[in-house]
């Protein structure tokens, strides 16, 4: 793979702006190639200029020592020989870099000198990128910092180790003393162009745990003898004067004084928390010194420190692809001018911050033993795994079994088809009968399948276009589902309702018995019960993680407006509103099951009162569940949009509720007027909302015109494609207002049409939804969750 491919491959798709434009300067040597192709001397035959090296002197094996002073001769001729010059200035307080180029009267100098002028543009962009992003980690360091002491005085509180042999003021006057010394080493190690802030620089003193991985676990008298010690860069031990211990952390307390200016930090939403909220109750803050809270604290802080790891790799990652981006390309340029001119750029490139700076790097280590200390109960490998979980590779079995399901399950679809034909189902005297009774339970299976197959094909196209969905669903890193794992899941449940379809496709009656048979009429109901079953299962087993994941989010949008709206909560919530009508399938199946019968295939479900008020209620409780988490995010975010948004769904229920009584008596003219009106304003309302707010397009005034600025698509055609498709399917919904049937198809055949074009619009609707988000993450630099964090302090609310 080239290197261009390679790099643009390994970028933080979040940062993709702040990384090095290798392409374009790629086009800029190009340029520069081309004049030099026609306007450069031809090419002596047989490669002179290389040739010419097989006649000089042999500089020997051996470097052998020369008279009078080399370092200033060859320092001359290398500044004679020299194409640029780098200089670093000061503009508004802020370091950069410029090149000058000292070869601008030769043949093509102008070219030169705008590739280095954007060379140097690029070099700054990312430099002052990261000095930024160090600055940050640097900040939430100091407050990592501030936690651990916290927990570490609450763990003494709540464990209240033995005191025998074990002098509480003495330890931690040595681990303060092993924090100065990490604190001296890290500003000596530190070049003086890299170094942040003297405040940064003072508070990078404890996250890793020095005390013991240093000194072990001696006496007070090894630690001071320890102590006068110091390993420098070149490995020789050199005598450092011990600190003196009392003025060590000035101003910082003692460890256990820290819980007197801590409160915890109820971060965990609950429908309590916030009904609390509502009626201004104040929350308990104080702590709690018992095993329990404990585990919680341990627990949030060990989230923190992973996510702030991930932070630290992602950093290390971009310092490195940058530098060896930078390096390539005047690697291309000295090759293509036949110039030195990469050693002078990268000797500056190595002595800038982005080259010389060592305090992600050291902060890394740091993070690590603490990290294996107090959260792995120092395993290393088990920490170690923790904190870099090993990326989950697709597996050969998974690829072949979601081909053989997938096999297996376009052998059925043509089997029953055939079926059909061949015995001629279609006009037989039951035929009614099975639309109206088992139709409604095996389509319930077919919207699952379906949904999950758009899913499925969005996920592939989201890596494809690298859309970052696992961050912006906020799944466990290396849990999250491939297109293949979902493909082989739908495919597995369409083997099996397809299956139970075979098994039940009767439709006469046992002439002897005069029923049908009890076993095959409940096999829907038992594929059901399984589904349900494997959903909820606590085992370790069928990708526990994301049904967990999923049966949480799913709670969330049941419970809203209880609990604070996140982007999976309210995303999930807008699949159901495509699903109205596979809910209303489940409805079916607790009239059918509970009150029909089911050996003659007879129900009175339609002339239930009561069955009727639920086929309102299913109906409303999607959109019912996003107008609650609307008003949420209006409470909270104090956004008006949100509030435009809530009425959108309010709309729309109202549609839903006419449409609904409409169905419920059709020769009534004025249900037919108000569903007509309130369906084609819901269709209206909704597609704008969908094309300019969710998916961000008809911008008159971006660059590319009726869409947006950034696209992820290469093809404009296909957004404009998606535009058209979305319009029409929304008003697909108008046919069962004005009663577009076709005689040839059952009522129950063309709701359930409707409704599997309902869940492909939405299918269409999630890839251009997710990648609005992720292009307002990327103009944002968003790449990291932010986690709670379990303690408060109260220096830092008066701060604030």
């Amino acid at each position: 793979m080239k290197f261009g491919k390679e790099f643009a491959s390994q970028m933080v798709p979040e940062w993709q702006e702040a990384y090095m434009d290798y392409n374009f300067l790629k086009t800029l040597l190009k340029d520069i190639h081309r004049f030099k192709q026609r306007n450069g001397p031809p090419a002596t035959p047989g490669g002179l200029k290389r040739n010419m090296t097989l006649y000089r002197a042999f500089s020997g094996l051996i470097s052998l020592p020369r008279h009078g002073n080399p370092i200033t001769r060859s320092s001359s001729s290398d500044i004679e020989s020299q194409a640029i010059l780098v200089n670093s200035v000061s503009r508004d307080g802020s370091k950069s870099y410029e090149t000058t180029f000292l070869m601008s009267s030769d043949d093509g100098g102008e070219y030169e000198l705008v590739y280095f002028r954007r060379l140097d543009d690029e070099f700054n962009k990312v430099d002052k990128f990261y000095r930024a992003k160090v600055m940050e980690v640097m900040k939430e360091a100091e407050v990592l910092n501030k936690q651990m002491d916290a927990l570490i005085a609450f763990r003494i509180k709540v464990e209240n180790p033995p005191v025998t042999g074990f002098d509480r003021t003495v330890e931690m006057t040595r681990l303060a003393s092993d924090i100065a010394i990490t604190t001296a080493e890290l500003h000596i190690s530190t070049p003086t162009g890299a170094r942040t802030s003297k405040r940064a620089a003072d508070h990078m003193e404890i996250i890793e745990e020095t005390g013991e991985s240093s000194h072990g676990q001696s006496d007070d008298s090894n630690d001071d003898h320890d102590n006068d010690k110091k390993v420098n860069k070149n490995n020789t031990t050199e005598k450092v004067k011990p600190p003196k211990p009392l003025n060590i952390r000035a101003g910082r307390p003692a460890p256990l004084d820290v819980l007197d200016r801590v409160s915890i930090n109820n971060t965990l939403a609950t429908p309590r928390s916030t009904i609390k909220g509502v009626l201004n109750v104040p929350q308990q803050t104080e702590l709690k010194f018992n095993r329990e809270n404990l585990k919680k604290v341990e627990n949030q802080l060990k989230r923190a420190f992973i996510e702030f790891y991930q932070k630290l790799r992602l950093l290390k990652s971009y310092c490195f692809l940058n530098t060896l981006a930078f390096s390539k390309i005047m690697k291309k340029y000295d090759k293509i001018t036949s110039r030195n001119a990469s050693k002078s750029y990268m000797k500056m490139v190595d002595n800038s911050y982005l080259g010389s700076s060592e305090e992600v790097t050291k902060l890394m280590e740091r993070v690590e033993v603490t990290f294996i200390k107090h959260f792995s109960n120092a395993n290393r490998t088990k920490g170690m795994n923790i904190l870099r979980p090993k990326p989950k590779r697709d597996r050969h079995r998974t690829t072949f079994s979601t081909g053989f399901f997938a096999g297996c399950t376009t052998a059925l679809v043509v089997a029953v088809i055939l079926i059909i034909r061949a015995h001629g189902l279609l006009h037989k005297e039951g035929r009614k009968q099975y639309m109206d009774n088992l139709f409604p339970l095996y389509s319930l299976f077919g919207f699952i399948v379906l949904h999950m197959i758009m899913y499925a094909v969005n996920i592939y196209y989201w890596r494809r276009y690298r859309v970052n969905y696992s961050f912006i669903f906020g799944f466990k890193q290396g849990t999250e589902l491939g297109y293949r794992q979902v493909l082989l899941v739908s495919f597995g449940i369409a083997v099996f309702a397809l299956l139970t379809v075979l098994s039940n496709l009767d439709m006469e009656i046992d002439p002897k018995t005069r029923d049908y048979d009890g076993f095959t009429e409940t096999l829907p109901l038992i594929l059901l019960g399984v589904l349900i079953v494997l959903l909820f299962l606590p085992f370790n087993l069928l990708y526990r993680s994301s049904r967990f994941f999923f049966l949480t989010c799913l709670f969330h949008c049941i419970a809203a407006p209880l609990y604070k709206v996140t982007l999976p909560d309210f995303f999930l919530a807008d699949q159901f509103t495509s699903q109205v009508q596979a809910l209303r399938s489940l409805e079916f199946y607790v009239c059918y099951y509970g009150w029909g019968d089911i050996t003659h295939r007879n129900q009175s479900c339609n002339k239930s009162g009561v069955y009727n008020t639920f086929f309102f209620i299913v109906a409303v409780i999607p959109y019912m569940s996003r107008l609650l988490q609307c008003l949420r995010r209006l409470f909270e975010e104090k956004d008006p949009m949100q509030g435009w948004n809530g009425l959108k769904y309010f709309i729309t229920i109202l549609a839903v509720c006419m449409r609904t009584a409409l169905s419920l008596d059709k020769n009534n003219l004025g249900w037919k007027i108000t569903a007509w009106m309130f369906s084609v304003t819901a269709a209206i309302v909704g597609t704008y909302w969908d094309l300019v707010h969710d998916w961000g397009l008809l911008n008159r005034k971006s660059k590319n015109r009726w869409l947006r600025d950034k696209l992820l698509v290469p093809e404009k055609k296909v957004y404009f494609i998606a535009i058209g498709l979305n319009i029409l399917l929304r008003f697909a919904w108008l046919q069962t207002v004005l009663g577009f049937g076709l005689d040839l198809l059952h009522r129950q055949t063309m709701t359930t049409l409707v409704a599997c074009l309902e869940i492909i619009r939405r299918g269409i609707w999630n890839f251009f939804r997710l990648e609005n988000e992720h292009l307002n993450n990327v103009g944002k630099y968003r790449a990291f969750k932010s986690v709670p964090l379990p303690f408060n302090y109260e220096d830092e609310d008066k701060d604030e």
